[in-house]
């Protein structure tokens, strides 16, 4: 693979890392108008890179290069130009630049664009783009740029509410906006707009945002002359597709009847839709052709399907993996569609379910133990998001525990996705404190069954789920022996004024206003609050450029540990929300295991 170095030696390493140093790829990308040019991303080189395809010849080439990677990328319907995000050392803020499909320089894409946080892109088949941009000082911004020496852009949309671009027309005449104008930005409405920003349609399900319903862009027909737009909808409490036109003004149901969330895509002739099932951690895929009774199951492996495309020629490529096997890209021609060189991750072992009454409802969380008889040192490994869940996938992380003889518990709280609208939506207002409620009930069953030693308890996560470690330690200090926050939410309400706009945005939904308008609603939900009733050993790791916590609101809660002299270790890493480079990755869990292994005795974190 032209661009990618050889891996080194990695046998003799211990199978944690190996797991994080074989070689990835994402599911390819590929150009609407000459399918066989293809976009992925892949770590081979050791840190997260773009790369290009040609199918047809078979050629590979590296199209970024640098220092803290890029993963933001776009091709061109017409296969020519590759658009990809560069923003500085991790930290979000940037503008869309332009690279030949061939290789060649880069230039930027819209040159009379300020730099900002990205909002949505959609390219057109004329040269011309939609680009959405969210900056602090003016909210959401959507230009339409048209094809390069045509002029300049024209904005055509502003609000200082969360929104972002949905897709572009396959004729290049509608444009479909997600917006969250009505304040609730957990739930989206959209409006199709013509290119001048004139409205051609409105769909507002949250009706004004008195009711917590969603909308989502899809993705408009593949087909020229066709306006219909896929649409994601909660109106039946869960996510599910519906196909709206807006220039018609109908809404067509579709009778696909599964339990838990569906997504949908166009196949590409716009025959039919590829249907992605989410469902109790697990995933599918099915088609579905308008009018039919039903939808007809594509046949994947026992797992989750983490991305899904069809081919021209009606196959299936999709990435798939489960805990115990890594990810691979597949087909349902039965070939494997791209095959990285180098070692293959090692195996881990299998997830097991745990159903848990709690205060809201059955609790799923997902169960990996080592081998030999409990009860054992235990991780409860906690998801971001909130609006996530944990899957059966295959994860470098939690396997690493599981080789140093540690099992791990991963919750999908309430705040998670995958299990309805009604338990997405219900943290509201008591935020981190309602997630921490099902946490707790998981903790009380996993020391009840034998699993877990309730003496050797690590509570553990990054981004939400290190902030609701940090929350979990204050909040129920005798209930953990050691935490361990990856860039956390750790001052609310600094977080909240230092984060990026659409963040600030969120936090009103969750919480029901800014600081200053419900400060009680901050102080409860803020880990500050609670962090000299910390008795756990802390490790935080923060990224100094992190646009989503901010390293300033960490600082804070640190010179608190600090100043009573709290067992605490703190790193900070010249990086964003997290790295995209492998060695610093591998450090970053080196220094986890060595800080729980110290704390909670263990053996070599080195040799396992």
């Amino acid at each position: 693979m032209e661009g990618m170095s050889e891996s080194e030696n990695v046998s003799t390493m211990p199978e944690w890392e190996q797991r994080f140093r074989a070689p990835r790829v994402s599911l390819p990308d590929w150009a609407e108008d000459a399918p066989d040019r293809s976009l992925f991303v892949s770590n081979a080189t050791g840190t997260y890179e773009l790369y290009a395809w040609d199918r047809a010849g078979g050629q590979q080439r590296q199209v970024t290069d640098r220092p803290n990677g890029t993963t933001d990328g776009v091709l061109t319907p017409d296969g020519e130009a590759i658009w990809w995000f560069s923003d500085t050392d991790g930290d979000e803020f940037g503008v869309w630049m332009r690279q030949p499909f061939g290789g060649g320089e880069d230039e930027p894409a819209a040159p009379g664009l300020a730099p900002s946080y990205p909002a949505g892109l959609a390219i057109g088949r004329d040269g011309s783009a939609v680009i959405g941009r969210s900056t602090d000082e003016d909210g959401t911004t959507i230009h339409l740029v048209p094809a390069p020496g045509s002029g300049e852009a024209v904005e055509i949309y502003r609000h200082r509410e969360s929104a972002g671009v949905g897709d572009l027309s396959h004729d290049g005449t509608l444009i479909a906006l997600e917006h969250t104008e009505h304040g609730d930005a957990m739930h989206s409405a959209l409006r199709v707009v013509r290119p001048d920003g004139s409205t051609v349609a409105e769909l507002d399900d949250t009706e004004g945002g008195t009711k917590e319903l969603g909308l989502a862009v899809l993705g408009f027909a593949p087909v020229a002359g066709d306006p219909r737009l896929l649409v994601g909808h909660q109106r039946r409490g869960r996510w599910e597709p519906m196909i709206w036109d807006p220039v018609a003004g109908t809404e067509t149901a579709l009778p696909v009847d599964l339990p838990g969330d569906v997504g949908a895509e166009w196949y590409p002739d716009g025959s039919a839709l590829l249907i992605e099932h989410s469902f109790e951690a697990r995933s599918e895929l099915w088609r579905y052709e308008p009018g039919a009774a039903e939808p007809v199951r594509v046949e994947t492996p026992a797992g989750t399907v983490s991305g899904a495309t069809a081919r021209p020629d009606g196959t299936v490529e999709y990435l798939w993996s489960s805990a115990a096997q890594p990810p691979v890209v597949r087909s349902t021609s039965g070939a494997v569609v791209l095959d990285p060189p180098g070692a293959k991750a090692p195996a881990s072992v299998a997830v097991e379910d745990a159903w848990v009454e709690g205060p809201g409802g059955r609790i799923h969380a997902l169960v990996q133990k080592p081998a030999g008889d409990g009860p054992f040192p235990t991780v409860f490994e906690i998801h971001g998001g909130p609006t996530w869940h944990d899957s059966d996938a295959f994860a470098s992380g939690p396997a690493a525990w599981v080789d140093h003889g540690f099992a791990v518990v991963r919750v999908n709280y309430r705040g998670s996705t995958g299990y309805g609208r009604a338990w997405t939506d219900a943290l509201k207002h008591r935020v981190g404190l309602i997630e921490l409620e099902d946490i707790a009930a998981v903790r009380h069953w996993s020391v009840k069954s034998g699993l877990a030693d309730p003496e050797r308890l690590v509570l553990a996560g990054g981004s939400w789920g290190g902030y609701l470690t940090l929350l979990g330690l204050g909040t129920q200090p005798d209930a953990w022996a050691l935490g361990l926050a990856a860039v956390p939410v750790a001052d609310y309400v600094t977080a909240y004024h230092d984060e990026m706009e659409a963040l600030k945005a969120m936090d009103r939904t969750l919480l029901g206003g800014t600081p200053e308008e419900v400060p009680e609603r901050f102080e409860a939900s803020s880990p500050l609050t609670y962090v000299d009733a910390v008795r756990a050993p802390v490790y935080i790791s923060a990224g100094v450029n992190d646009p989503r916590c901010p390293i300033r609101q960490v600082e804070n809660y640190v010179d608190r540990l600090a100043a009573r002299g709290a067992v605490h270790e703190v790193y900070r890493y010249d990086a964003g929300h997290g790295s995209l480079v492998v060695e610093e990755r591998i450090k970053q869990v080196r220094l986890e295991l060595e800080f729980a292994l110290k704390h909670l005795g263990g053996g070599d974190v080195l040799g396992a």
